[in-house]
Formats: C-alpha cells, structure tokens, sequence
C-alpha cells in the first residue's frame, strides 16, 4: 500500500483553485477510479495514463487505484490532471523516491500522450499568475512553458515526457529554476494598420483620434463603402500598447478561451469583430464550460460590430450591462462565474437598408417605414450609451483619385497625441475620462455659464438623458485635453490642462448627433 498527493489547479472563470491529486494504492482485485466531481476528459485519463506510464518504462501497479481531486466538491475538466495523476502513481508505488519537502510548493500540469510525451493544455497563464501570487513552482509541457514564463517567469519549469518530470523530481524542481530567463522574448509582430492608408474623411478620422483618447464608444454611419470599417480597424493602432497587470490579464482571459493564447499577441490590444450571426452566448459568453464570450476577449481593447443593426436584437440589448460596469456575470446551474468586459465599442451601420439614403451618387429605395424599422433595430438605451455618432460620406473622386493629395496624419502621430492626452488623463483623476463618477465630472467637467445654456438648450432639442449629458461632458472634456497636449498649445500653457470652452462643448454635441 501506498499513498502519494501531487498539486496542480483547476480552472473556473478568471480563479484557478489549488487541487490536491491524492493517489493511493490498495489491494483486492484491480480497478482504477477517480473521485472528485471529474468531468469526461478527466475520467478518460486513466487510459491515458496507463498507457503512458507502460510506454515510459514504468510498472502499472495491480490492485485498487484511487485518485481523489481534492476539494471533492470543485467540478474538474480537462485534460491537465493527467501527469499530476501519474506522478502520483509512480510516488505512491515507490518507483521513485522524492522527499515531500522536495515537492512542497511545486504544481504539475500537462496532458500525456499514449507513448508518455506531454502536450499542452489550455489555461496554463491563469494557473501561472496563481502560482506566481503564492510564490509556488510550476512544471508544465515545453509547449507551455513560454506562456507560462509571462506570469511567472522565474518560477516555470517545462518537461516533454513523464520521464522528463520524474527526473525533475528526483533532482528537485526548484534547483532546475536557476537558469529560468526574468522575461520571454516577443517574436516580431506585423505591421499595424495606419491611418494614412484612408482617403478624406478627415471628421471621420478626428472622431477616431477623439475616442481613442479618452476611451470612448463610437458609432460610423455612412454608404457602403465609405470607409467605416477601415477607420474602426486602425484604432488598436492609435493606442497605447497594454502593460502590466493589464497585458496579463487580457493574455489570462485569451489562454482559457477556445482559441487560446498566442504569444505574437502579448501586451496587444485585441480587436474582435465578430459575425453580426453570432448568438448572445457567442458575445457575452457561456456554454456548459462558462467560457469568455466576445466582450470579455476584447478586455482592454475594441469590439467593433459591423452591420449593427444585422445583429440579433437581444444581442445588442445584452451590451447594455457591461458597457456600464465592465464585468460580465455568466450564472449557470452548476456555477457561476465573471469574466471582465472593459472593452471599446465602435459600431458601424448603414443610414438605410440599401445604405444609401442622402448620397448623390447613387438614389435610394427605401420607403420611410422602412427605414424606420431599420433603425429601430437599435434601442434607444443602447444608442444613448454611444458616444460619438459620426457621418462618414462616400468619399469624393478628387480625394481618392488625386495622386497629389496632401499626406494625411499617421497612425503614429496620432497616437503620439493620444498617449499624451490619457496621460494627462491619468496623473489628473487616475482613470480614463471615459470612465469619470459623477462627482468627478463635476470636479474635471466644470463649465463656465455660457456653457451650461447652450447644453441645456441643446438638452430640450437633442432629448439628452442624464446620462447623455454626462457623456456629453466626458467627450469634450477629451477634446480639451486633446487640445492641452496640441504643440502650439503646450508652448503657450506649459503643458497645463486646458478648461472646457465653448468649443470643445459645442464640438461633442455635434458629435452626438442623431442617425439621420
């Protein structure tokens, strides 16, 4: 008889719960189970691991194998149990001998191949960054073990087989942690779009510059072909590139997706567009595993949703909570879990269903009843929480035909400004302006009277809610900053944050226009 306890972790939402793998051998005739709510990949292991452990030269003990996934009470799924589960066998049968103290602190993960070799599994970084908190080793597939070196990378250790991480065991992982590198390198990345590469729409593009600034939600209304989706897919590269806490958050909530992590992708900002036919589920989340739908991997970056009005509408109405409070709560019978939601909206949508109602070019065939149920596709609560609504017409033949035309601004300027302007932002009330409380509007926001009658009045002739008058506030308070970090007025205000004038306010109520 013997007995044996590896640790390793399981994965629920964003938390990666410490499991403690029990193995013990008993006698009688011969049965292999495992306890402890697994799931069907987990229970399938014991083929795996059976096959794995004849092929790396060791014996298959006789008798009862028990294995108990402590706490009993955690649902357990995957496949990153299996080498855990057959370290433990080869401890408890005593085919190797490690001191407990020599494992003490260490975490097993890895799917074993039938001839004993490791394969990745997902979610590693989440269990990483875990670890890392606790000050606890990690031994994971050579596959994993870059992205696991993101979140802790002095305490990861990889293996291809079984053999591999016996031997790592016997000799004591922690001592193997000497030559551990501080940080992974970042392979090359491609080349991210530039602004420049858009004909005219110069409104357009100040829209763009605006609500990267300041974070803000944006909403392109034009013909087809105007050039709506190519603005939205050059915002990612007028901000910043994420850092910290944030870069290991937005690559935690990638490595327990579907598609998994990708190292190219680190310290990016996502940018998701999905199909206007995906299901809520698809967008916000869910599934048996609970898993993070659209909004939760476009975390701290864009979810751009073209053909707005295409999209199911309790898809569009499912936005409105996250849009708000930046979190996402999946509640299932068996769990509940949240995923973050602070991402960046930037829509796109046609003026009527033939998409060209007001253009010269081309006459439209929509009857008015037409095009109001078109548009009523949007609700009002969900468009009263976009804050830029920007007409971007069909771009004239004299600017996308005119080889001379002035070069336009670059990605690279305007992010130039961008930086500047959020932080500016940061060091004033430590978050974005699209962010601000209500009382720190009122501290950051203040209008001279003037000011506070031409938003009333434009309050009564634009039907402002409350919470429009606010965004109102937000997104001029942006251009003013814009404006602070412009190098003509740096030079004459010291680099100081400029007050909301008359300008700036009359600019973000024109920004608020209603889809016409």
């Amino acid at each position: 008889m013997g007995i044996a306890c590896v640790a390793s972790r399981a994965q629920i939402g964003m938390s990666a719960p410490r499991v403690a793998v029990e193995v013990h051998l008993g006698g009688g005739l011969p049965n292999f189970s495992i306890v402890g709510l697994p799931a069907t990949a987990v229970k399938e292991s014991k083929d795996r691991v059976r096959a794995a452990l004849v092929n790396s030269g060791f014996e298959f003990p006789a008798g009862r194998i028990t294995v108990n996934l402590s706490p009993a009470d955690l649902p357990k799924e995957g496949c990153r149990y299996d080498l855990p589960i057959a370290l433990g066998i080869v401890l408890a049968s005593n085919q190797i001998k490690v001191p407990d103290a020599q494992l003490a602190g260490c975490e097993f993960y890895g799917e074993l191949g039938l001839a004993g070799e490791l394969r990745p599994i997902r979610g590693v970084l989440l269990a990483a960054a875990h670890a890392a908190r606790e000050s606890r080793s990690i031994v994971v597939p050579s596959a994993n073990v870059t992205e696991a070196r993101f979140a802790a990378p002095r305490s990861t250790c990889g293996a291809a087989t079984l053999l591999a991480v016996c031997e790592l065991a016997i000799s004591g992982v922690r001592g193997e942690l000497a030559d551990a590198v501080d940080d992974p390198e970042l392979p090359a990345r491609p080349r991210e779009l530039d602004l420049s590469d858009v004909r005219g729409q110069a409104a357009a593009k100040r829209a763009l510059v605006i609500a990267a600034a300041g974070g803000h939600s944006l909403l392109f209304v034009g013909p087809p072909g105007a050039g709506k989706s190519m603005l939205s897919q050059r915002l990612p590269g007028l901000l910043p590139p994420l850092a910290g806490d944030e870069a290991l958050d937005v690559a935690a909530i990638a490595s327990v997706s579907t598609r998994g992590f990708a190292v190219t992708d680190y310290a990016r900002r996502p940018f998701r567009a999905p199909h206007h036919t995906a299901s809520a589920s698809a967008i916000i989340g869910g599934g048996p595993q609970a898993r993070p739908g659209e909004v939760s991997l476009a975390h701290r970056g864009v979810l751009f949703l073209d053909e707005l009005p295409e999209f199911n509408r309790s898809v569009l109405e499912s936005l409105r909570e996250p849009l708000e409070s930046g979190v996402v709560a999946i509640s299932r019978a068996a769990r509940q879990v949240e995923y973050p939601a602070r991402f960046q909206l930037v829509a796109a949508m046609n003026p009527c269903p033939c998409g060209y109602l007001g253009e010269s070019t081309a006459n439209c065939r929509c009857a008015p009843p037409e095009i109001a149920r078109y548009r009523a596709r949007i609700s009002g609560p969900l468009l009263d929480r976009i804050d830029l609504r920007v007409a971007v017409p069909a771009v004239s033949s004299e600017e996308l035909l005119d080889e001379n035309a002035p070069e336009s601004v670059t990605s690279a300027q305007a992010a130039a400004r961008v930086r500047a302007a959020r932080e500016l932002q940061l060091a004033r009330a430590s978050k974005l302006n699209c962010d601000l409380t209500g009382k720190e509007i009122q501290k950051f926001c203040r209008i001279d009277r003037v000011g506070r009658q031409l938003l009333a009045g434009a309050r009564e002739k634009l039907a402002l809610s409350a919470r429009g008058v606010h965004r109102v506030l937000r997104v001029a308070r942006t251009i003013a900053d814009l404006e602070s970090t412009d190098p003509e007025t740096v030079k004459t205000k010291d680099g100081a944050a400029i007050a909301i004038s008359m300008t700036h306010l009359a600019e973000a109520l024109q920004l608020r226009r209603a889809i016409d």
